[in-house]
């Protein structure tokens, strides 16, 4: 579909609204809830811009005493301007301003899960303004936090395994002094496992094989006395993301996974008790994982990723 179409739709549909013998209330809901189809699977920047007009409408629909819904347009519109790919920071600051706005509104009128999730977005939002040093990772965490206390793993598992994984991409981002560095990435890998307590396999096999996954990375590069032992626990990790993730279904992750294998399979002596005898099994293992990266990369024009994998193919083959 090209952005032009999905335009003239979009203004087709509010007019039809517009015009439709519905009730302002249903017209609000209407608006808002096509917002969140263009915010689902946005094919392009422009279906989220097209969900911020049609949030911006539901909000001007909205009068003064529907204090509710004019919260909902204003979290619609942060979340697609936080979705917007662009390099600069001032759609996050927008998005950061609105959401600080609504919250306390939401806490009054709106259910606890509505603000656990608005919450969780304003994390996010929070998360992506630290490297412009406009937002601390301590405050995102903190948001992430009060969203956990809704998000259980018993009754919310997906939001809980997502959070969880949230939390340890931002201790693995802060930044620490050097001496301080092992205590964000321990950090991290304490709340992969966490997670994992509560996300299995049969019953939530995507979101396991995501901490899996990511749990490998946080061990393989985590500074420790023990360098080997963590090698051989993160690619146990990739291991059981593997399980999961393969080149029919999941493509890309899969091809995430092998390459990250790939890496810890380059640093892994082919008998641990004797690290002098070398490597050249798990070498050749780890060619045969870029390999097959590299192609699926291609194959999906992932260029920026496929170009990594090409370079450290290279430095494998000499």
């Amino acid at each position: 579909m090209t952005p032009s179409m999905t335009d003239s739709a979009v203004k087709v549909a509010m007019d039809i609204i517009a015009s439709s013998p519905a009730t302002t209330q249903e017209k609000i809901e209407m608006l808002l809830e096509m917002a969140q189809g263009f915010q689902k699977k946005p094919k392009t920047a422009q279906d989220l811009w097209n969900a911020v007009s049609l949030c911006h409408q539901a909000y001007d629909l909205c009068d003064e005493d529907n204090l509710l819904w004019q919260a909902r347009a204003k979290v619609g519109i942060a979340v697609a301007l936080k979705a917007i790919p662009d390099v600069g920071e001032q759609l996050l600051l927008e998005a950061k301003e609105r959401l600080e706005e609504v919250l306390p509104i939401l806490q009054q009128l709106a259910s606890p899960e509505e603000v656990a999730e608005a919450q969780m977005n304003f994390g996010l939002v929070l998360q992506s303004l630290v490297p412009f040093h406009l937002a601390r990772m301590t405050d995102s965490i903190q948001a992430y936090q009060k969203a956990l206390q809704v998000f259980t793993w018993q009754k919310y598992p997906q939001e809980y395994a997502i959070l969880h994984n949230n939390i340890a991409i931002a201790y693995l981002s802060t930044p620490l002094t050097s001496e301080r560095e092992y205590l964000r990435q321990g950090l991290a890998v304490q709340t992969f496992e966490e997670a994992l307590k509560h996300i299995g396999l049969i019953s939530h096999p995507r979101e396991y094989a995501m901490l899996q996954n990511n749990l490998g990375n946080a061990l393989q590069y985590l500074p420790s006395s023990h360098p080997l032992e963590n090698i051989v626990r993160a690619i146990a990790a990739y291991n059981e993301a593997l399980k999961v993730r393969n080149p029919k279904d999941t493509p890309l992750e899969y091809a995430n996974t092998i390459s990250n294998k790939a890496n810890a399979l380059l640093n892994l002596p082919d008998d641990p008790e004797k690290p002098e005898a070398g490597n050249l099994k798990n070498l050749l293992q780890a060619r045969v994982y870029y390999q097959e990266a590299w192609e699926i990369f291609t194959q999906y024009g992932q260029i920026e990723q496929a170009q990594v994998v090409l370079q450290v193919l290279q430095e494998v083959e000499t």
